[in-house]
């Protein structure tokens, strides 16, 4: 979070302390002074990814490949001028600031609700003022930076600390990012996302010895200044009383000022004034109200001192809490080699949400586009709640009478506090021979055992009957069509023309460059779309856990938005599926898809019907279909919305398509093809 107002306040009143300088210089600087070390800038990702992500569509659920290639021009700005990028990302949200955590989310959630309201309006997205993070977009651009060959790294605590110290120990050129905090931090030098010219690697650096200057204190002081200030471990509600003494005993009250800038200026002039020591501190906790817990000033100093420093504001012996040694303490996972083996994979990015639950027993997820007047379509959290419960199960041992311990979650849905976490109950998935253990499904070798990651995988979307088909697909397009098959089962309201929206996005996909997707048009936005390309996008992060707890049976990058996703793309399909458009039209006049796209139906209404949901026609189309429209259609794609299942063809899914399609009657006077029912229900 910072210490609100601090950013402001720098570049309003200490103009000096904002320098503009030339990253290609600095690097160069850094070469000469350190010829054994290359230059080296670490990202605090999390304070960037609003600054990397402008596509001109944010709303439909995300432009992937667009974004992709964002990042890449990114990256290769920095190589071209020598300077090797380390990116860190927020691992875990800690107690002590998850009050903060939970202000911010239901502040997201009123202005997810507005951006509903005016998208259901205007039928359009609204400008970049009203601008909301495309669903996960922080958890995938961990894993874009990761297929784009950069070092990124997993925070184990709160990320801004990680940076800062990564800064400090491995001198670095600078810290590139948007947070406050790193103003405080005693540490290499704060460069500005906001402020960055990528194509001349021009930005500003925040100089906290001028900032010093102007305020009358020292360096060490900036801990103490941005707890007196409020920050997330400090809560402001707690420093009004001193906050007003302070302005009405400052010389340096100026009218012309906001208040919030005259707090700043007055209580650095009150650090100024009193001795640089604990017992200044302990008289602060004594006249600060700060209720039960007295320490919170000194821990709040504490906060931010990186490895090797110490404060003249509290004692030496006082040092920063060893948060790693605690998880193992508490952790549910006991098997050290497993445990170890969980925490490497979360720092490199190559598993997801496995080592919070394992380490702490709990996890959390953040808002989403979801539209809270729309009844028939459960919140995320609550869809794929029953598949992570299977999840935690693998993942958690059980105890005696086969009872597991409960699982915080801290998730965002309609109805949902926050008040306290969701205890979630673990469940035994349907594995034929009994759920392996992580150490076969994570350590074991060998087909069999391949064989049970896949299935004890399926078995978390309930579908585990249709290995053999799913195993026969394109890895990205199973994938897909797990997650595909699982939320039709689970959102009853979701309809025919949904389904064929979903898999002609799927199969027109492949082959379009990030390029056509870009230039992709749309003349209106639907609210709904919107939301179901948020779940589905939700969804594909629950894929990554299950893959994570079963032992990676999928490459991460075959589940990836990117491979399998486009928002505009989707909310074409979507529009065109719901006003009655040809199969030919959905599928852009392609053949080849033909086949691909029925065995993909067949495969999903199977399953479906197995688990007695009846998918239904419900077209919500805004204009009816003419006559012409349904008479101008291709043969060749001629089929029912209502259709009944047809054996998939095991191996011409390969490569979404098959090169030699034959199609029925080819060659006839007429063709006899083969129409697909769904049988009565």
């Amino acid at each position: 979070m910072g210490v609100r107002g601090l950013q402001g306040f720098v570049a309003r009143v200490c103009p000096d302390a904002c320098q503009t300088v030339d990253l290609r210089e600095m690097a160069e600087k850094h070469r000469i002074d350190h010829p054994d070390s290359p230059p080296v800038i670490v990202v605090d990702a999390m304070s960037c990814v609003r600054h990397w992500y402008t596509p001109e569509s944010w709303v439909c659920g995300g432009q992937w490949q667009e974004y992709l290639v964002i990042l890449q021009d990114f990256i290769n700005a920095f190589m071209a001028a020598g300077i090797k990028l380390v990116f860190y990302f927020d691992g875990v949200v800690e107690e002590k600031k998850r009050d903060e955590w939970i202000k911010r989310r239901m502040k997201n959630t009123e202005e997810i609700a507005r951006l509903f309201r005016f998208i259901k309006t205007h039928r359009k997205q609204p400008g970049r003022e009203m601008f909301v993070l495309p669903s996960a977009l922080p958890t995938f651009t961990r894993y874009a930076l990761k297929s784009l060959g950069q070092k990124t790294v997993c925070t184990l605590q709160e990320a801004d600390f990680e940076v800062a110290a990564y800064g400090l120990q491995h001198n670095c050129v600078g810290i590139l990012g948007q947070d406050s905090d790193y103003l405080i931090y005693n540490t290499c030098p704060y460069f500005s996302i906001e402020n960055l010219r990528l194509d001349r690697l021009v930005t500003v650096m925040y100089s906290r010895e001028v900032l010093c200057r102007v305020l009358g204190i020292s360096l060490t002081d900036l801990p103490l200044f941005a707890c007196l200030l409020g920050n997330d471990i400090v809560p402001e509600s707690v420093l009004e009383g001193f906050w007003h003494r302070c302005l009405t005993t400052s010389p340096h009250r100026n009218n012309s000022y906001n208040r919030r800038t005259n707090i700043l200026l007055s209580v650095a002039n009150y650090i100024s004034k009193i001795p640089c020591s604990y017992s200044s501190l302990k008289h602060l906790e004594e006249i600060i109200p700060l209720g039960s817990d007295k320490t919170l000033l000194c821990r709040g100093v504490n906060s931010y001192l990186l490895p090797g420093q110490q404060s003249p504001w509290i004692p030496p012996n006082v040092t920063h809490c060893q948060v790693l040694s605690l998880q193992q303490q508490s952790a549910l996972c006991q098997d050290k080699e497993i445990f170890q083996l969980a925490k490497e994979q979360h720092i490199k990015s190559e598993n997801f949400s496995i080592f919070n639950v394992l380490s702490h027993g709990g996890t959390e997820c953040s808002n989403s586009l979801e539209d809270d007047c729309d009844t028939e379509i459960p919140g995320q959290a609550l869809i794929y709640r029953p598949a992570r419960q299977h999840i935690y199960a693998i993942l958690l041992e059980s105890g005696k009478g086969g009872t597991y311990p409960l699982v915080k979650e801290w998730f965002v849905y309609f109805g949902n506090p926050l008040r306290k976490p969701d205890l979630i109950q673990p469940v035994q998935p349907s594995v034929k021979g009994g759920t392996p253990n992580l150490k076969t499904l994570w350590l074991a070798k060998g087909p069999d055992v391949e064989k049970q990651r896949y299935s004890t995988f399926l078995a978390c979307f309930h579908l585990q009957d249709e290995m053999e088909e799913l195993q026969a697909l394109e890895a990205p397009v199973a994938g897909f069509c797990c997650l595909l098959a699982y939320l039709m089962m689970q959102v009853s309201s979701l309809s025919l023309e949904d389904l064929n929206a979903f898999l002609a996005l799927i199969l027109c996909l492949k082959g379009k460059s990030a390029a056509q997707l870009t230039g992709l048009q749309l003349a209106e936005v639907d609210s709904r779309a919107v939301h179901l390309g948020a779940v589905l996008i939700r969804g594909l992060t629950t894929l990554l856990m299950a893959n994570s707890a079963c032992g990676h049976p999928f490459r991460m990058d075959d589940l990836m938005p990117w491979a399998v996703f486009d928002g505009k793309l989707f909310q074409e399909k979507y529009q065109k599926s719901h006003r009655g458009c040809s199969v030919e039209e959905l599928l852009e006049g392609n053949e080849s898809l033909y086949t691909p796209f029925q065995n993909l139906k067949s495969l999903i209404c199977k399953v479906c019907m197995a688990k007695k949901r009846t998918i239904q026609s419900r077209p919500r189309g805004n204009r009816l279909n003419t006559g012409r429209e349904q008479r101008d259609f291709n043969p060749r794609f001629q089929q029912s919305h209502r259709s009944r299942f047809v054996s998939p063809y095991h191996n011409q899914m390969r490569g979404f398509t098959q090169r030699h399609l034959q199609f029925q009657g080819r060659g006839s006077g007429h063709a006899h093809w083969r129409r697909y029912h769904l049988p009565p229900q």
